[in-house]
């Protein structure tokens, strides 16, 4: 990992990029009527004519179903890109060449709600070929072409419900994982058709591990995970010691299925779940798992012929982690996980409990040892569950309230935003020390509540972009 370019792929990520906008907006706050008339707001973000912003921000749009493309300081928007809905400015989805990348196994689905950008990665480091993002409510994931800032592919997403804790990728882009936020009965429609009392028996997770061809860009899921009925909410790959593994946050580990903000929250730990990714796709490649109805369409854009082409598939391949030992374990956590994120070095995994009122490290080399020593404190429907005190690096005591996404320098610190206590606290992983208490307050302002979502581009995006404008 080349530390400082991983600084300038996350510096406008979720908290440091809420972090860097919010420090300069209150540093720009007029308190006064002379200062609103002299003040220097317009100067500090100022990018004259002939020159580039120092940062470019990928912005999910949310129920637009699009995605925005903003420079800073600048505040520029600069493009937006049509992804899951219909535009009219362009055409995109009126048009007989593009319709095709809106069809699903539903039919024509002209919105959604997009989430996550997430660039392209080699060496772990953000490439700037790609930009990947999901749609929420109808699951789909996109992958839009930073050398032509088009959507280059859709592919829907079987057997989930509610597409949140995607499209997160490998070091090198091998996989986008989409992990459903919702559990659904698994099987063909007739078989699905099932109470919503039997939800511990027949609602099943899963997350699908999703195939970019490197030279078109069209996708195909390799495989899927099938898991207990509980919800994932957001996930990272692993890196360094941690390559090959990747890590979701879940909650509702209740299994709840009515009141859910009162029923899903009952347990003081839910999970961090630990995936061996590398595993799974030797036991896929030899043909382990089995095929499983899941129709689903594959939308790719193709530029020679400057229209959408569709490819239906009726089954995915998938895996059960209690017939492959060795292919995920749970790690408590407390409570109620909603971010999941890895550190630079990749040595530790940083849990964030929407409920709790600290933060919980996991040392990946711990998780090795105890995987070995067989330290288990149960099962959890058949998933092995590992020891919390054999896993953990430390806690982070009185951060703050409801933290939720972590993002980190390249000196070893990190920044998570919390959406209870409204701010972004400093702290250092190593020493799980904070170091910068509510230095970053949110004042007169609602809750961050997990809106962030920004990437960075790398220079030779940024190029691409200037070219147009």
């Amino acid at each position: 990992m080349k530390r400082p370019l991983q600084m300038t792929a996350v510096a406008l990520s979720i908290a440091v990029g809420a972090f860097l906008l919010i420090n300069a907006m209150q540093g720009c706050r007029p308190q006064t009527t002379k200062a609103a008339v002299t003040g220097d707001a317009a100067s500090r973000v100022y990018v004259k004519p002939g020159t580039h912003d120092e940062f470019y921000n990928f912005v999910s749009g949310g129920f637009s179903g699009q995605l925005a493309v903003y420079g800073l300081p600048s505040g520029r928007l600069l493009r937006e890109v049509p992804v899951f809905s219909v535009d009219p400015e362009s055409g995109y989805g009126y048009s007989e060449e593009t319709k095709g990348m809106l069809t699903t196994s539903h039919g024509f689905i002209p919105w959604d709600d997009s989430h996550h950008p997430e660039l392209s990665q080699t060496n772990g480091v953000p490439d700037g070929k790609w930009c990947f993002i999901n749609g929420n409510n109808t699951p789909r994931i996109a992958l839009v072409d930073l050398g032509t800032f088009r959507t280059g592919s859709i592919i829907e997403i079987p057997n989930s419900a509610g597409n949140h804790s995607s499209p997160f990728t490998t070091g090198n882009s091998e996989y986008v994982v989409a992990g459903t936020r919702f559990s659904v009965p698994m099987g063909d429609d007739a078989s699905r058709d099932v109470p919503i009392k039997t939800y511990k028996e027949n609602f099943k997770g899963n997350v699908s591990f999703i195939h970019p061809d490197p030279e078109t860009g069209k996708m195909s899921i390799a495989f899927q995970i099938t898991t207990p009925g509980v919800n994932f909410d957001l996930s990272h790959a692993g890196k360094g010691p941690s390559e090959g593994w990747f890590f979701f946050s879940c909650y509702n580990t209740e299994q709840a299925y009515s009141l859910l903000e009162v029923n899903a929250s009952q347990r003081d730990k839910d999970f961090i779940m630990a995936v061996n990714w590398k595993l799974a796709e030797q036991l896929a490649k030899e043909g382990k798992g089995k095929r499983v109805p899941g129709k689903h369409h594959s939308n790719w854009w193709n530029e020679k012929t400057h229209s959408a082409e569709t490819t239906v598939y009726e089954d995915v391949l998938q895996l059960d982690p209690k017939d492959h030992p060795g292919l995920v374990y749970f790690m408590p956590c407390p409570k109620s996980p909603h971010g999941c994120d890895v550190d630079p070095t990749g040595k530790y995994i940083v849990g964030s409990g929407k409920l709790a009122a600290l933060i919980p490290v996991f040392s990946f080399e711990k998780i090795q040892k105890a995987i070995a020593a067989n330290e288990l404190e149960g099962d959890f429907a058949g998933i092995p569950v590992l020891k919390y005190e054999s896993v953990l690096h430390g806690e982070v005591k009185k951060p703050g309230l409801g933290p939720l996404h972590t993002e980190f320098d390249a000196n070893g610190n990190a920044y998570t935003s919390f959406f209870v206590s409204s701010e972004i606290v400093k702290w250092n992983v190593e020493k799980l020390e904070v170091l910068d208490p509510r230095a970053y307050l949110l004042q007169h302002r609602p809750p961050l509540r997990a809106r962030w979502r920004q990437q960075t581009a790398l220079g030779q995006v940024r190029d691409r972009l200037q070219q147009d404008h």
